[in-house]
C-alpha cells in the first residue's frame, strides 16, 4: 500500500505555478513560442507536435493536451500575429485625425512594422496545410484590413473592399523590397506617396489646407 501510495505521488506531473490553470497557460505559451521559433528557423512543414514539445523541452504526447496536432499550432501562432499586428495598426490609425491622415497611418505603419520583421511569422505560417487553416488566416487578413476600409469609406471612396485590397497588394510588393533588402527610408516613403496620389490625397490635402495669414 506505502509502495502504491508513493508511486502515485511520482507519477502526478509537476506543477510549476501557483495554480494549474497558470501552469497550463505557462505550457502553451512555451509551446507557442518554440512553434514560432521552428516556424522562422525551418518553415511551416517543420512544425510538428514532436519537434515543438522538443523545443519546449516537453513530450510529445505533451503537445497533445494542448494542441490536436502541428496544424493547429501553426492556426494558432499565424492568428496571434495577426491580431498583435493588427492591434498595433488600428492604434496607430486611431490616432489620426482626417480620413487622409488615417490612410496614410495605415500604410506607413504596416510598413514600419514590416521592415522590423514583424510579419515574418504571418507570412511564413500563412500557407496553411488545411482548408480550416486557410479560412482562419484569410479572415484574420480581412479583420486586420477593416481600419483601412473604414478610413477610405470615411474618405468618400465607395468600393472601399476592392480599393483596400489594391493597396494591401502595393503593400505586399513593398514588403518584398523590404525583405529583399532595400532600404525602409526609401520604400516607406515612396509607397505612401504612391498611394496617396493613386488616391488623390496629395491634391485633396492642397485643397484643404486653410489660408495663410499675414
Amino acid at each position: 500500500m506505502a509502495t502504491d501510495r508513493c508511486q502515485g505521488r511520482r507519477s502526478m506531473p509537476k506543477i510549476d505555478a501557483p495554480t494549474i490553470a497558470e501552469h497550463r497557460a505557462n505550457q502553451e505559451r512555451a509551446l507557442l513560442a518554440a512553434a514560432r521559433a521552428i516556424l522562422l528557423a525551418d518553415g511551416p512543414q517543420a512544425v510538428t507536435p514532436a519537434a515543438v514539445g522538443a523545443a519546449a523541452g516537453l513530450a510529445r504526447s505533451s503537445v497533445y493536451k494542448y494542441f490536436r496536432s502541428g496544424e493547429e499550432l501553426l492556426t494558432r501562432i499565424v492568428t496571434d500575429s495577426f491580431a498583435e499586428w493588427g492591434a498595433l495598426v488600428r492604434d496607430t490609425v486611431e490616432c489620426a485625425e482626417t480620413p487622409a491622415g488615417r490612410i496614410e497611418a495605415y500604410v506607413r505603419t504596416t510598413l514600419t512594422l514590416a521592415a522590423s520583421g514583424t510579419h515574418r511569422i504571418a507570412v511564413r505560417g500563412g500557407i496553411s496545410r488545411d482548408e480550416n487553416g486557410c479560412a482562419t488566416n484569410a479572415h484574420a487578413q480581412h479583420d486586420m484590413a477593416a481600419p483601412l476600409r473604414a478610413a477610405l469609406i470615411d474618405y468618400g471612396i465607395s468600393d472601399a473592399d476592392l480599393t483596400a485590397a489594391l493597396i494591401d497588394g502595393a503593400l505586399g510588393r513593398a514588403i518584398d523590397l523590404l525583405d529583399g533588402g532595400h532600404s525602409p527610408a526609401e520604400v516607406i516613403p515612396k509607397a505612401v506617396a504612391f498611394i496617396q496620389r493613386a488616391l488623390g490625397l496629395t491634391q485633396h490635402r492642397q485643397r484643404a489646407r486653410p489660408p495663410r495669414t499675414h
